[in-house]
């Protein structure tokens, strides 16, 4: 390449000391470095192929009720056991990451710290740009939740809602829905806002159940998952169009959104796929909500002497076992929860093996107290820094319902806080209803993460109320 000696004749003053030839070899140097543009990096290939070479699937998720939690020490959720048997089906090792938003969920995704967002996400036009949506396509409503009690009379058009009282958190898509709705009917509806973070659209819809609010709005799936934990709820008025929503991976993912509509299509109709959406959204999450009569005199249930034998080992009161027995199966050995816990006393399977019984032993009652009762003592010690015996035993219930982990971030908080982690009531129990929200549980404190504490709370509750009744009935039989 020649040099430009109109270039070098600027440095001409300089050329007594600087030979022409390396001008020259300058200037072409800097025309060269000055012309060439940086070659774009290659994209990295994340499929479905590179997947099951590694065996290992990655996902990312929101912790919540749909999608992910931990229960009784193992990982639950609708969308998580969707994947999980995706996964299982491909023999792929599941990973989990949680996120904190939606926008987050998809930055991890493109950050390669996950092949696919295991959480259903608005299908939009923009969206589809980076993106491939995969799995089924969720068509959610938002819908009016109300009370169904005897005295309530029930709204069946969006008409009669003028002049009622709906209750949403500020500046949600609910408000923005409940809003336009209110334009379209020229006004009437007497939408009240709550501003607190601490009030999630679960704790609205508890709300309407126990009658502190009439009315509110959520999307269908929610509520539908809600309706299990509480009864007196209707959901059936939708107040909004269509919304579609979705998982997502990668564009340069084809393959694996490939695989995973595959196995929607294949799988839908299947009893395990089926089994799976019976658990989320039609089992009651709730059961042995009420006292039960003595079955003759001076007898709970057929299983009493076992229940007498086994609590002498932990030094225990036999009823307050039976009490157990019935919240977790109304004394039914073939009981199986919502979560897969089995038997008379609600054991998981892991956890029934861990304290000594076999899977074929699981619905046999002798061997469901034995297993019960051994948890109850390694728990019993897990807690023995709660010197309050009566103290003691709620926490030993919380924990047999959820797992330990989750007690001792409610501990953790109230302690953090200000409060007595030695005492259920209003202190330990307050901090775990707190941990269905962001601010508590990614709390560096916390260690199990998210958790939706209205069962543990109301078992804890309902068996402690069951153990006094069983006394009270026992004691006026002795009389």
């Amino acid at each position: 390449m020649k040099c430009n000696w109109n270039i070098a004749s600027v440095y001409k003053p300089f050329l007594h000391c600087i030979d022409a030839r390396k001008v020259c070899f300058l200037c072409a140097l800097l025309l060269l470095i000055f012309s060439c543009k940086p070659e774009k990096p290659q994209e990295r290939i994340v499929d479905f192929k590179q997947i099951k070479e590694k065996g290992e699937l990655n996902i990312l998720t929101l912790p919540g009720s749909m999608s992910y939690f931990i229960y009784k020490s193992e990982p639950k959720g609708y969308e998580y056991e969707l994947i999980k048997s995706f996964a299982d089906h491909h023999n792929l090792k599941l990973n989990i990451q949680v996120a904190d938003n939606v926008t987050r969920l998809t930055q991890m995704l493109h950050d390669y710290e996950g092949d696919l967002i295991a959480y259903n996400i608005p299908i939009t036009n923009s969206g589809k740009d980076s993106l491939i949506y995969a799995g089924r396509e969720v068509i959610n409503h938002q819908v009016l939740v109300q009370r169904t009690n005897k005295e309530d009379t029930l709204i069946k058009d969006v008409t009669e809602l003028i002049g009622k009282e709906v209750w949403v958190i500020h500046d949600s898509k609910y408000y923005d829905r409940l809003t336009n709705l209110n334009n379209e009917l020229g006004g009437g509806i007497r939408i009240k806002t709550i501003d607190k973070d601490t009030v999630t659209v679960e704790d609205l819809i508890e709300m309407v159940s126990k009658g502190e609010i009439s009315y509110t709005v959520s999307e269908d799936d929610l509520a539908q998952l809600n309706k299990t934990y509480f009864r007196n709820i209707n959901i059936s008025l939708n107040i909004s169009h269509p919304q579609r929503s979705s998982w997502a991976v990668r564009l340069s993912s084809p393959e694996l959104a490939q695989e995973i509509n595959k196995w929607f299509e294949e799988n839908q109709d299947k009893p395990e796929y089926r089994s799976i959406i019976k658990r989320y959204f039609e089992m009651s999450k709730l059961p042995g909500d009420e006292p039960v009569s003595l079955i003759g005199p001076g007898q709970i249930s057929p299983f009493d002497e076992y229940f007498k034998e086994y609590a002498k080992k932990i030094n225990w009161d036999w009823t307050l076992l039976a009490s157990i027995a019935f919240q977790e199966s109304k004394f039914h050995t073939d009981r199986i929860s919502w979560a897969g816990a089995t038997g008379l006393m609600g054991l998981m399977p892991r956890t029934a093996q861990a304290m000594g019984i076999e899977p074929a032993e699981a619905s046999l009652p002798e061997p469901s107290i034995r297993a019960a009762t051994e948890l109850i003592r390694r728990l019993n010690k897990t807690f023995s820094h709660i010197e309050d015996e009566n103290e003691r035993i709620k926490f030993i219930l919380g924990a047999y319902n959820a797992g330990s982990g989750h007690i001792h971030d409610g501990e953790a908080l109230a302690e953090k806080y200000g409060k007595n982690p030695n005492i259920w009531e209003e202190n330990v129990e307050y901090f775990l209803k707190l941990k269905h929200l962001p601010e508590y549980y990614n709390d560096p404190v916390v260690k199990q993460g998210y958790f939706k504490s209205n069962e543990t709370v109301s078992y804890v509750q309902n068996v402690m109320e069951r153990w006094q009744y069983y006394k009270e009935q026992l004691k006026n039989y002795k009389k």
